[in-house]
């Protein structure tokens, strides 16, 4: 790190902490020619992610956007704020985890739909009425019939589970 006031390049950390949102490091330095101190701060450089939409065009991505449509979706559902925060904040990290410089709507959208389908049935299907734009009733009852099926399996699945424990519980 070069110093501001002597452009010597040697210095030693004096203090480290974390900036209050948290997003970098904020790093008091004393040069080791002039003995000034001065701060520098640390965050991590982030990759930009581009969009390709469904017609080919490629824009910034953009997590308020996913914010939007997941809030449309839980509209007067009993779903918090902070679960649907948390729920864009997790499909956001999957995203950048993918490492990837571009990535497509319908793998944002996917996403989105997975995380929702666990979170409320009901914003789901508002989501997915919107995302997959159900031509006609059919296609809509397809996907009803996809998730209560899915719904079906977790039941039988947790009643599996409970009765094993209610086995073992009997042993003991």
């Amino acid at each position: 790190m070069k110093c501001r006031y002597c452009s010597c390049t040697e210095s030693r950390v004096v203090d480290s902490r974390p900036t209050e949102d948290g997003t970098a490091i904020r790093r008091r330095r004393e040069c080791a020619n002039c003995g000034r101190r001065f701060t520098t701060y640390e965050k991590i450089e982030e990759i930009p992610i581009l969009v390709v939409k469904r017609d080919g065009s490629r824009e910034a991505f953009d997590s308020n956007k996913i914010l939007a449509g997941v809030r449309k979706a839980c509209e007067k559902r009993p779903v918090s704020s902070l679960e649907q925060n948390k729920l864009v904040d997790d499909v956001s990290r999957e995203i950048s985890n993918t490492l990837e410089q571009e990535v497509t709507s319908i793998d944002i959208g996917e996403l989105v739909m997975k995380h929702l389908r666990d979170l409320d049935e009901v914003a789901y299907v508002r989501f997915a009425s919107v995302y997959r734009s159900f031509k006609d009733i059919n296609t809509f009852m397809q996907e009803l019939k996809s998730l209560l099926g899915d719904s079906e399996k977790k039941a039988a699945e947790a009643e599996k589970q409970h009765r094993l424990k209610q086995t073992e519980d009997a042993k003991l």
